[in-house]
């Protein structure tokens, strides 16, 4: 895909863009697990050990914001991601010192018929670690516009 400002019309289904690198801390994972997912696997790595993930793993919804700020900084087209609708899936937990990078691509596109200047782009955000295990899959519609006339 181009490097920025894409526009509908001008991108393709299987056009894909790549992020750049996410370094996940211990220490994150702990914060933001105490404002809004308390939960002990998230929170302290002693007691994680004996939980279903076997030791310290993010809360999935970490991984869901450290993904989306690699996918808006990474954003090559002209407009902004306004999400229409999303489906995740979390196959693996993210880790402390897991090096997240994303890559979405195009699925479909469909142009609206009542307003030709817009459209609905379907999209899969895959997020891999270091080792390229699979951390999160998001596959999401967003609102998408052809290039304003000038």
């Amino acid at each position: 895909m181009k490097d920025t400002d894409v526009w509908l019309g001008e991108c393709e289904v299987g056009d894909y863009y790549v992020s750049d690198t996410y370094e996940v801390t211990e220490e994150e994972i702990i914060t933001f697990a105490k404002q809004y997912d308390p939960q002990h696997f998230h929170l302290d790595a002693e007691k994680a050990k004996d939980s279903f993930f076997k030791g310290l793993a993010s809360s999935g919804w970490l991984t869901a914001g450290i993904m989306m700020k690699l996918q808006v900084e990474s954003n090559p087209f002209g407009f902004d991601l306004v999400g229409v609708e999303v489906k995740l899936e979390w196959p693996s937990p993210t880790r402390p010192g897991d090096i997240l990078q994303i890559r979405t691509e195009i699925l479909d596109i469909k142009m609206s018929r009542s307003k030709p200047e817009q459209g609905i782009l379907t999209i899969e955000t895959t997020t891999k670690n270091q080792d390229g295990e699979i951390r999160m899959v998001m596959q999401n519609k967003i609102l998408g516009f052809v290039r304003p006339q000038q």
